[in-house]
């Protein structure tokens, strides 16, 4: 298999399969709950379009996507066996169907090949608030880093 693709970013380190399969299995525990009786087996986001977990849709999805800010970006692709972390927030992805995400699940955006007609998809956990300041803080901190560095600081 082809390495993965993202833009805009770099990849910062890719999943091993046991990871990406970990990554899967927290995500369902997220926002796959309630999944009974919807086929998530091949395709993790019939959650959102069956309306098994509360999500935002189409313009709306992609609006609230692109606010979102995180230290880092887990993408995982809809089979479960590929996840890597990018350093920005992705447009776009080498896989048809995927799923991106900070790591500590704050949010998740579905981004689906039926895109405009069912998809993509967004969704906050249901603890969002604190999650998300915890990213921002994370973020911060990153920033600093990288700002101290550039300064020529150790």
């Amino acid at each position: 298999m082809s390495q993965p693709l993202v833009e805009p970013g770099v990849i910062l380190r890719h999943c091993t399969a046991t990871e990406a399969a970990e990554l899967r299995a927290a995500w369902l525990a997220a926002f796959g709950a309630h999944r009974h009786g919807v086929n998530a087996k091949d395709y993790l986001w019939h959650i959102f379009s069956a309306g098994r977990y509360p999500s935002v849709e189409r313009d709306e999805a992609i609006a609230q996507y692109r606010q979102q800010r995180a230290a880092e970006y887990v993408v995982l692709s809809n089979d479960g066996r590929t996840a890597f972390a990018t350093d920005r927030l992705p447009s776009s992805a080498s896989f048809v169907d995927y799923y991106v995400f900070p790591p500590n699940l704050a949010w998740t955006m579905a981004f689906t090949h039926e895109a405009g007609w069912l998809g993509p998809y967004f969704a906050k956990h249901a603890n969002f608030e604190p999650l998300n300041l915890a990213n921002l803080a994370q973020l911060k901190k990153r920033q600093a880093a990288a700002a101290a560095r550039a300064k020529g600081w150790a």
